[in-house]
């Protein structure tokens, strides 16, 4: 299980209504899609008390080979490259998965929360702290409205994301680094990703 996100930051003045409908456009690309367990098509607005205008979807694949393709193999994102250039993208090796009762509800997840942190310098305890913060997540997991909490690590810079679909808005009281509008969610394979702190 990986994680991936690329952040596209946009002028103060970008008409959002034009992400907006690239996005309807694009959403049946990965709704299909094997080896995607999902992708949240997230946005940021200025107009909405954001500090900037971004495009930054955020995906969990099932299978490391879809997710070469994606990116790698005129599979997907070269319609990206076309429109914006080649912005870089972030990895992490996915750790931990938890459905909430949105998703059992079916419910379409309309916010999400990322919050990133880095990872503590242990001797031999990381294991520890890891399943300590997994069972956080597992808490937050079965909120009201919560519909799904990942774990990642990049083992580049030792940093740790949360990623969290919401059903509704982002709880206020949610610790988050950002926080996005959901435009839509793609999830072929959601039910691939391993659930639980994957050892």
């Amino acid at each position: 299980m990986y994680a991936m996100q690329y952040e596209i930051s946009l002028p103060a003045d970008y008409d959002m209504n034009i992400l907006r409908e690239r996005v309807e456009k694009a959403k049946p690309v990965l709704d299909e899609r094997e080896g995607v367990g999902f992708k949240a098509y997230a946005i940021r607005e200025a107009a909405k008390g954001s500090p900037v205008n971004q495009y930054a979807p955020f995906y969990f694949w099932s299978d490391t080979g879809a997710m070469s393709s994606f990116l790698f193999a005129d599979n997907g994102f070269e319609r990206i490259i076309r429109s914006f250039g080649r912005v870089p993208v972030r990895q992490w090796t996915g750790v931990a998965h938890y459905a909430g009762p949105a998703r059992a509800a079916e419910a379409l997840p309309r916010a999400a929360s990322r919050r990133t942190r880095p990872v503590p310098v242990f001797d031999d305890t990381l294991g520890a702290w890891l399943a300590e913060t997994a069972a956080e997540a597992e808490r937050m997991a079965r909120r009201d409205g919560a519909h799904t909490v990942g774990l990642a690590i990049d083992p580049t810079r030792w940093e740790l994301v949360e990623f969290a679909l919401w059903a509704d808005a982002v709880p206020g009281d949610v610790e988050a680094t950002e926080r996005y509008e959901v435009l839509h969610v793609s999830k072929p394979s959601i039910g691939d990703l391993p659930v639980g702190l994957i050892r």
